[in-house]
């Protein structure tokens, strides 16, 4: 059979058998590749636990010289020594197994819903920037008002995956706000409250901790400020972005290289700062 269109050259079809073939089948992702920085990330928590255990640290308990050992954040350490590779490294170190799958369980959700909106891309930037201003707020609060024992300051070992994680949340709470996602504004503002309750009753509980950990000198410590820092890093962080979902691609990219950047920076002169501080009083330095 011959068809011939108007202007153009005359195009043999095949012939009508009745046979239609099927569409072709799209190969389903695996579930994982959904949210792989998601995995990747609580991956490696669960990895350095694991050769934690494995050296003979205890899983349940382990001590602050242990902590200090593997990369826990001491302001003395960071301030003094200059090993500011801890700010990084605390915050994929747990405090025992509990402590782990608290902070896991927490990712896990969170990412989930965060990885779709900043991308796989996105979210690796969002955990370590994020992470990483709640522990040098931790180091700047530590550093100038330090625990005094028989006269001497002493600083206490902090880790945990906590303060990206708060810094996720408040990354969350700023592109949920978004009217650029394809989702019934009903539900988005479902989800957006269950964020903001879920870093508002997380932080009135670590404060309501510590404070009774200081009353009672139960030896208990929470990092608070590495969740408020962590939590106020997120939001700022995603001031300047957009949701990847509803956005065109190269808006989305070039807002969240602007948000890096910007982060970045800010982290920096942050850290400059914090160099600077005087010591406390009793340090002897």
């Amino acid at each position: 059979m011959v068809q011939e269109t108007a202007g153009s050259e005359p195009q043999v079809l095949p012939p009508d058998t009745g046979y239609n073939p099927p569409p072709p089948v799209r190969r389903q992702r695996r579930s994982w590749q959904y949210a792989p920085a998601t995995y990747v990330l609580a991956g490696i928590n669960c990895a350095i636990f694991i050769a934690m255990v494995l050296k003979g640290i205890s899983p349940a308990n382990p001590n602050v010289d242990q902590l200090m050992l593997w990369g826990a954040n001491n302001a003395g350490a960071v301030i003094i020594y200059g090993e500011w590779w801890r700010i990084v490294a605390a915050m994929f170190l747990h405090v025992g197994i509990i402590h782990l799958a608290t902070n896991m369980w927490c990712l896990w959700n969170l990412g989930l819903l965060a990885e779709p909106l900043m991308g796989t891309v996105g979210l690796f930037p969002v955990y370590i920037l994020t992470g990483a201003a709640g522990n040098l707020l931790s180091t700047l609060v530590n550093w100038v008002w330090p625990i005094h024992e028989a006269g001497n300051a002493v600083f206490p070992a902090g880790a945990g995956a906590s303060g990206a994680v708060f810094g996720i949340a408040g990354a969350l709470i700023v592109l949920l706000k978004s009217n650029r996602l394809p989702i019934p504004p009903r539900e988005l503002k479902r989800l957006r409250k269950s964020v903001i309750y879920f870093a508002a009753i997380n932080l009135v509980i670590g404060f309501s901790i510590s404070a009774g950990a200081h009353v009672l000198s139960s030896g208990i410590n929470i990092d608070n400020m590495a969740h408020l820092g962590g939590f106020a890093c997120g939001l700022i962080f995603a001031i300047p972005m957009v949701p990847r979902i509803g956005s065109p691609r190269d808006v989305f990219k070039t807002r969240l290289r602007a948000a890096v950047i910007m982060t970045v920076g800010l982290l920096v002169l942050f850290g400059f700062y914090i160099a600077h501080v005087p010591p406390p009083a009793g340090l002897g330095i």
